[in-house]
This record gives structure tokens, sequence and C-alpha cells, in this order.
């Protein structure tokens, strides 16, 4: 038998799915094309043309999205980690000669489904799955939130101090094309004496299987503690909770001890 080489793909997907990943198993449990209908509603409006390249599948893109809160993951690593992992490939359904949706691309498809009001019911039902496959949250409750930089926005003071009064400047909103580049929800917050401008994505997941049970997008400005109301998942019958200090002032402490929660610093 001759010796099989470092790159030797089929062998390393076995030793994959020997191995019962996670992803493997989301992969078996997940009836993916059943998301296939709420997703095609952003693509709802024709194509001007049908020149160019075919617009990226949105079941690759919500998988992506199903990656991203589940590591916890910026759009930037995200694209990096699945052009970089075997299993983020495996899980996609993507070989090494397929083209990887960038970062960009992401973030765009995410906007898309806010904007549609869909990402509510598709996580619901991601969730659906889970609970239905005796994967019920149990041990407890971890919460964290992750900055998720953008392209930093070339401003007047002016401008900005509209921005933070929850307006658009008049002057964008009548040239449509410098307004549809522009980020007008993103904002600055400040993090171990280092700026960063961007978003930040709050996860909940339960500490037994480490899966996404709540999240919520906020801009980076937010403190992670004023979304620990709507992180918590009371499904989750375990009492612990896992958290950054960030999110557990004295006062928070006391009211989770009223209500059952044991806090943990991590």
């Amino acid at each position: 038998m001759g010796q099989q080489g470092f790159w030797d793909i089929e062998e390393r997907q076995q030793k994959l799915e020997q191995k019962k990943a996670v992803l493997n198993r989301l992969n078996q449990l997940v009836p993916w094309e059943t998301f296939r209908p709420i997703l095609m509603q952003i693509r709802e409006k024709p194509r001007k043309s049908q020149a160019g390249r075919n617009p990226t599948d949105v079941l690759l893109l919500f998988k992506m999205l199903v990656l991203q809160k589940l590591y916890n993951i910026s759009d930037d690593e995200l694209e990096y980690q699945v052009n970089d992992r075997l299993s983020f490939m495996q899980f996609l359904g993507l070989g090494l000669e397929d083209r990887v949706p960038d970062a960009t691309t992401v973030w765009l498809f995410r906007e898309q489904l806010q904007q549609h009001g869909l990402v509510e019911a598709l996580f619901e039902q991601f969730g659906a799955y889970l609970q239905g496959a005796g994967y019920a949250a149990k041990d407890g409750q971890i919460v964290d939130a992750t900055l998720i930089p953008v392209p930093k926005q070339r401003n007047t003071r002016e401008e900005n101090q509209t921005l933070k009064q929850g307006e658009v400047p008049v002057e964008w909103q009548e040239t449509p094309h410098q307004l549809a580049q522009k980020d007008v929800d993103a904002r600055w917050t400040k993090k171990n004496g280092t700026s960063h401008y961007g978003y930040k994505n709050h996860i909940n997941s339960d500490a037994g299987f480490k899966l996404i049970r709540r999240y919520s997008v906020t801009d980076a400005s937010v403190h992670d503690s004023q979304v620990l109301g709507e992180l918590l998942d009371a499904d989750n019958s375990g009492d612990g909770l896992w958290a950054d200090s960030a999110y557990l002032s004295v006062l928070i402490v006391e009211v989770l001890k009223l209500i059952g929660f044991e806090s943990a610093y991590k």
C-alpha cells in the first residue's frame, strides 16, 4: 500500500465524519431545503438582466449565518474560516474549487433578511428542529457579545451629529447613490482603549450543547447589559448563567438571583 499524501482530502473528510462533529450532526438533523421558500422572499423582484454572475444560493448564505452564530465570529472571520476549514466547507457543501461568498455578500444578505423581517422566523424554525431532535437547553446559559466591524464612514461632523439623532442628512436623501454607500446604523464604541466602528452580535448559547438559542444585533455603542433581558432564555431549565463582567452589574446580579439564576463571571 502506497503512502497517502498529507492533502488526501477524501481521507481527511472520512476522519471528520467519524468524529461526528456538531456540524455533521446538524446536517443530519436539519432539513435545510425547508428554509428555501422563506429565504427566496428576498429574491421576489425579477432580475433586470440575466447578464453577469448568478446570485449566490440563499441556502448557502443562510448556513453561513448559522455558522457565524454558532461560533460567534465576524463577517470577515467567517469568510476566512470557511476558506480555511474543511469542516466548514463540508457543512456548506463546498469543494476546494468552489467560490466562497465574501464578507460583504454575507453582510448584504443579512441586511436583506432584516429588511424583509425574516430573521426571527428563520431562527425560530431552526430552533424548533433542534428541540424536536432532543437538543433541549437544560444546563444553563452563556451570554457573550462580539464586535462586528464595518468600513469606517467619511462623514463630516455635522453629518455624524445628524445620524446620532436618528436622522439621515438631507444631502444624502437627495443623492440616492451616495446614500446607498452609507451605513446609517453603525456606531462607534471603545473597548480596552481602542475605538471600534460597527455593530455588536449578542448571543445566548446553552451550556450543554453550545448551540445558539437567542441573539440580538445592535450598533456597537449599545452596552452589553442593555440586551441581557431579551437574551435570557426562559425555556432553558438550568439556573446557571455565565457572562462577561460587562453584563453583570451589582443590580443585575441581584435581580438574576431573585428570578432563580446563579451568575458566574468568565
